[in-house]
Order: C-alpha cells, then sequence, then structure tokens
C-alpha cells in the first residue's frame, strides 16, 4: 500500500515557489540599491552648495549690522509730541514740559513759530526738524488765507481804542479772524474772571490765534476793571488765593504751604518749583499779585 506525502509538490506548486523567491530577491535587490550611500564627490558639491549659501547669508547679516543708524521720521502734528517721541528728537526735558504746560491750558500750536516760541527750542532744532510738522488741513487753509491777505494791522491810539471790558459782540466781530465762536468765548472768560486786568490776559482764551490777538490789541484795550488792591502772596492765605482766577483751591493751599515752608519767596518764579504751578501764566498772576 503506498502513501501520499504531505511534502510531496507537484511541478506546478514549484515553478510557484520558484517565482515567488525570483520576485522576493528582485525587491531585495531593489531596495539595497535605493538605500546605497552617494559617492564622496556628490556629498562633496552638496556640501559646497550649502557652505556658500550659508556664507552669503552671514555677509549680508555682517553689512546689516555694520551700516549705520539712520532715524526714520515721519511726518507728525506737534501739539502730540509725546514723552518718548520728544527724546527721540532731542528735546531737552525743559522744552518738553513747556509744551505740556501750554498744552493743558487747551491752547493749540499752529505754526511753527508758536512751536518755538512756546518751547523756546533753537534755531538749529527748528532747522532739523520743523519740515516734519504736519498742521491739520485747516490750520494750512487759514494760514495760506492771511498770507494771501496780507493785510497791515493799524493800532489806534490808545485814547481811540474800545474798552476791552465793555465792548460787546457786535464789537468784536467786526475784527478780522474773531468770529461768532470766538467773540462769545472772550465774552465768557471776561465774565468768568470778573473783568480783564490787563491786555495780556486775553492769551488765555482758547483757539485764540496770535494774529488776531494782535488785530484786536490794536482796535481795543482794558481801560477799566477791578481796581482792588493787589495781595501780598506772602502773606496772603488760602481763601484768599482762591479768588485768583489761576488758582483753585488745592493749588492755593499748595503754593500757602511753600511759601510758609520757605519763609516767604522773593520772586515768582519760585513757585515752578511747584508741579501743578504753570509758570508761563506769572505775567496774569502780577495783575492779582505782589511779592
Amino acid at each position: 500500500m503506498k502513501l501520499n506525502s504531505h511534502f510531496v509538490m507537484s511541478k506546478t506548486d514549484r515553478n510557484g515557489v520558484l517565482i515567488f523567491i525570483v520576485i522576493l530577491l528582485l525587491i531585495c535587490g531593489g531596495l539595497y540599491f535605493q538605500n546605497q550611500k552617494l559617492p564622496a564627490d556628490d556629498f562633496f558639491e552638496i556640501d559646497q552648495s550649502s557652505q556658500k549659501r550659508m556664507n552669503f547669508l552671514v555677509d549680508s547679516l555682517k553689512k546689516e549690522q555694520n551700516k549705520p543708524y539712520v532715524q526714520r521720521i515721519y511726518p507728525f502734528n506737534p501739539n502730540f509730541i509725546t514723552d518718548e517721541k520728544s527724546y527721540r528728537l532731542e528735546m531737552t526735558p525743559d522744552e518738553y514740559e513747556r509744551l505740556q504746560a501750554y498744552r493743558d491750558t487747551d491752547q493749540w500750536i499752529n505754526s511753527t513759530e508758536r512751536f518755538q516760541k512756546v518751547t523756546e527750542v533753537s534755531d538749529a532744532w527748528i532747522k532739523k526738524y520743523a519740515s516734519y510738522f504736519k498742521f491739520p488741513d485747516w490750520v494750512v487753509k487759514q494760514r495760506e488765507e492771511k498770507q494771501s491777505r496780507n493785510t497791515k494791522v493799524v493800532s489806534l491810539s490808545q485814547q481811540a481804542k474800545k474798552d476791552l471790558n465793555t465792548v460787546q459782540q457786535t464789537d468784536l466781530v467786526q475784527i478780522s479772524g474773531v468770529g461768532e465762536t470766538l467773540s462769545r468765548r472772550i465774552l465768557r472768560y471776561r465774565s468768568k474772571i470778573g473783568g480783564f486786568r490787563g491786555d495780556i490776559q486775553l492769551k488765555d482764551i482758547y483757539g485764540l490765534p496770535a494774529e488776531v490777538e494782535a488785530k484786536l490789541l490794536a482796535q481795543m484795550t482794558v481801560k477799566s476793571g477791578e481796581t482792588d488792591a493787589r495781595l501780598n502772596i506772602n502773606t496772603a492765605s488760602v481763601i484768599e488765593l482762591t479768588e485768583v482766577p489761576y488758582f483753585d483751591y488745592e493749588l492755593a493751599r499748595e503754593i500757602n504751604t511753600f511759601i510758609k515752608l520757605r519763609g516767604g519767596i522773593e520772586s515768582f518764579e519760585e513757585l515752578s518749583k511747584i508741579e501743578a504751578f504753570k509758570a508761563y501764566q506769572i505775567p496774569q498772576l502780577k495783575l492779582y499779585l505782589k511779592l
């Protein structure tokens, strides 16, 4: 009796196994050649190319670092100079503080000349930075209109001038540049301080340009007003100081304390050491106070 073995393969089976082994060898050979390393010469070429690019980038960075720093300045409105910007514009702390003190009164700078007068910056500074000033379009237009008119201000004699403490709105609007808004503002301020004591108080009027002020004072001046004697600031009480239009209670108290601690002051400029004190108002204060 002949038994069939499980390990005996037919011719077809043997051919299948052979084909499978051939395919397997081809796959293994393909993977082997695919993973072969590149020749040393190829790597050298790649390394050279990468090195050149790297050297180019390094040289570019070095050139950028060696370039001198050039500050870029863009047009700006000088009314809004910040503490940081004032430093970059090479303004001194005193010049910046003068600008801030002026702006704290809600007054606007509308010309290069006004900026220099307020801040007291040097002519060299103006020459270097004023070209970057950018005022609002309406300011530029107003300035051009004034220049085109080029009218000469004719000043009347003291006797012929009208009294600033008695003029009405109809009188004020006759001055070129003083419209209804400015005229009402002047009259309200006059009422607020109990009448003008001096022409210089027109500088307290918000939005009154220097050119219009000059025209107004050519036709008008303070002739009448408060005649009370000026207070001695060294002996005045806090309550008495609050009666001065430029002092509120807190500032009056600070001034009174400051004077007592120093045993009196010899000049109004000494009060500049008080943070809230506005030194540019000293000419107006002298209308109400004395030493």
